[in-house]
């Protein structure tokens, strides 16, 4: 059967399910041009609150098709740089899509699988699931931002062991890190995910967006340059539709219903 990233929504989420069984929903060129296109539809679609990402089956996903980049070896780098370029662009889309991205993890998360589930902007794993930063086990450096990802979530004596050393890393571990949020019995990440992705996509969508723009933002920024931007946020969200509904809701006691 050839990879896929298949597509269906859940109430008012997307749910992207990573399939490539044969080579335990490996990642290749198909799948992040669907990823691309997913997020770009999705970004336009009022009716899409969060998306959430799984693997199909037991595997999130084993990251890179050791085989197909056995065979680009052969072939001009040119071919492998723009293989990554495609990977680039699913893991720019997510980090840009404006409204909660959701990893929900059964199983392993190797290489750019890991790295993907490291973009998303939240993590469900499964107690029994397994993350691995392969890359240096196989003699090649990152991709797909997960040296970035870490770098940015972890101290660097840590982060350095996670892309240095390639080991096994269970749930529990980057659960008390922070690097995975929520935690859930095997079997049960995406129905976790979901019900997580519905409470988060009750809140006004504009809301959403400008939150995890700060946050994205942050790092880019000293503190009084963000401080502007938190200002210019604030003021359009407060001028926005839905902060008249939000404070009116409250006010009275009452379940909004945000636009």
């Amino acid at each position: 059967m050839p990879a896929e990233l298949r597509s269906r929504t859940e109430g008012r989420t997307l749910v992207l399910t990573i399939s490539n069984p044969e080579h335990r929903n490996a990642l290749g060129p198909e799948i992040y041009a669907a990823g691309v296109e997913a997020l770009g539809a999705a970004g336009s679609d009022r009716e899409i609150r969060a998306v959430v990402i799984q693997g199909e089956g037991n595997t999130f996903s084993a990251g890179g098709n050791l085989q197909r980049l056995q065979a680009n070896r052969q072939q001009s780098p040119a071919v492998q740089a723009q293989s990554i370029e495609g990977l680039n662009s699913w893991i720019e889309a997510i980090h840009t899509f404006p409204r909660p991205v959701i990893a929900a993890v059964e199983g392993a998360a190797v290489g750019a699988g890991f790295s993907l589930a490291l973009a998303c902007d939240l993590i469900v794993a499964a107690s029994n699931a397994v993350f691995v930063m392969a890359y240096a086990n196989v003699a090649l450096s990152p991709d797909g931002g997960g040296s970035w990802s870490l770098a940015h979530a972890l101290p660097r004596q840590l982060a350095t062991e996670l892309l240095l050393c390639g080991e096994r890393i269970g749930t529990e571990r980057l659960f008390a890190l922070g690097v995975v949020n929520r935690v859930s019995e095997a079997g049960q990440a995406l129905s976790t995910a979901l019900t997580w992705a519905e409470d988060i996509g009750a809140r006004a969508p504009n809301a959403l967006t400008s939150i995890k723009e700060l946050i994205y933002d942050a790092a880019n920024h000293s503190l009084s340059e963000h401080l502007m931007r938190e200002r210019e946020q604030f003021v359009r969200n407060l001028h926005h539709v839905n902060a008249g509904i939000g404070i009116a809701a409250f006010l009275t006691k009452q379940k909004p219903q945000y636009e």
